[in-house]
C-alpha cells in the first residue's frame, strides 16, 4: 500500500535486524516502562507474533518506509488485535527511527491505518493505548479524531495509561 509519502508493507521475517534496531533503541522507548527490547531474539519473537497476526487476521502492523526509499523501514505500525480492558480490542499503534520523528509520519500513519479499519475492513471502533505523559502521542491521536475512553492500570507503581478511541464514522449517525 502506498500513501502520498510513505509505503506500507507486510513485515517480512528479513526485517528482524530493522526491528529490533528500532525497538531496542533507548530513545524510541522514552515513554515505554519496559524499556527498549533487550535483544534480536525478543524481535524475534515479535515479529512472529505480527506474522501470526497477519495470517490470521489478514492485516496487522505494517512495516514503514518513505516512498522514495522504500527498502529503507523507518518505523512499524498500523491496526492490530490487542487484548486489554477485559477484551479484544483493534488497537492503532506506531514506533519510528529517531531519524523519522518530527515529520508528521505518525499522524499520516495512523491515517492511513483508521481508512483500513473503517472504509477497507469495516471495523466498528479503534482504539489506541498510550502513556499519559507521552503528549506527542496524544496529540497524534486526537488529530485523526480519537478521544478519550479510559484508562488501564497496565504499569505497577506508576499512573495508568490513557485509552483513546474514534469509532466509525457510520455507527456515530443518528
Amino acid at each position: 500500500m502506498t500513501a502520498p509519502r510513505l509505503t506500507y508493507r507486510q513485515p517480512q521475517p528479513t526485517d528482524v535486524a530493522r526491528l529490533f534496531a528500532i525497538f531496542g533503541d533507548p530513545q524510541t522507548n522514552l515513554f515505554n516502562p519496559a524499556g527498549p527490547m533487550q535483544d534480536l531474539a525478543a524481535a524475534q519473537r515479535l515479529l512472529d507474533h505480527w506474522l501470526q497476526q497477519w495470517a490470521a487476521h489478514g492485516y496487522g502492523w505494517w512495516a514503514i518506509a518513505r516512498r522514495e526509499a522504500p527498502a529503507h523501514i523507518i518505523g512499524f505500525g498500523g491496526i492490530a488485535p490487542l487484548n486489554y480492558l477485559t477484551q479484544p480490542r483493534i488497537n492503532l499503534g506506531y514506533r519510528f527511527a529517531v531519524e523519522a520523528w518530527g515529520q508528521g509520519y505518525a499522524t499520516e500513519v495512523a491515517r492511513d491505518a483508521l481508512r483500513l479499519a473503517f472504509d477497507t475492513l469495516g471495523l466498528p471502533a479503534v482504539f489506541g493505548l498510550v502513556r499519559p505523559d507521552h503528549a506527542a502521542s496524544i496529540r497524534v491521536l486526537e488529530k485523526v479524531g480519537m478521544q478519550p475512553f479510559g484508562e488501564l492500570d497496565d504499569v505497577p507503581g506508576q499512573a495508568p495509561s490513557v485509552v483513546m478511541c474514534v469509532r466509525h464514522p457510520t455507527t456515530c449517525r443518528a
